[in-house]
């Protein structure tokens, strides 16, 4: 190891491993961090969108919500529904929770918004299948 190496890393006090997710390879990203708690350094990525996921992970960790909706009149009791975007990884079971309370009533499109802005996030949640009525 380079000097420049080791005196650079004494000032980084926490390091989080990360496995990143954008394709196939699943690098091991190593994310350091200072007595602040910013990143100050990732390692490990081998292409740019690597480096991209591991600042975001590390800053605003974001996913998106796929599950199922529950319909009243449909072919199906449930209908499966998605976030429009990515949602704030730590809001994830508060969504579940609201969509979880939620009921809607055949027919619905494929892409029809059913609840617009979820807990104030400007993502819509949205059915990923057409359903008509019975």
């Amino acid at each position: 190891m380079n000097s420049d190496y080791e005196n650079n890393t004494k000032n980084y006090v926490k390091k989080r491993n990360i496995t990143c997710i954008v394709c196939p390879q699943g690098c091991n990203l190593e994310v350091w961090y200072n007595e602040n708690n910013e990143v100050k350094e990732i390692k490990g990525y081998t292409c740019k969108r690597g480096l991209e996921y591991g600042w975001n992970e590390s800053i605003n960790p974001v996913r998106m919500l796929t599950t199922t909706m529950r319909i009243d009149g449909g072919k199906f009791p449930v209908i499966p529904v998605k976030s429009g975007k990515p949602l704030p990884k730590d809001l994830l079971f508060e969504c579940m929770n609201i969509i979880s309370k939620v009921r809607i009533k055949a027919p619905v499109s494929s892409g029809e918004v059913v609840i617009k802005n979820i807990l104030g996030t400007g993502v819509d949640i949205v059915t990923t299948r057409e359903m008509g009525r019975i």
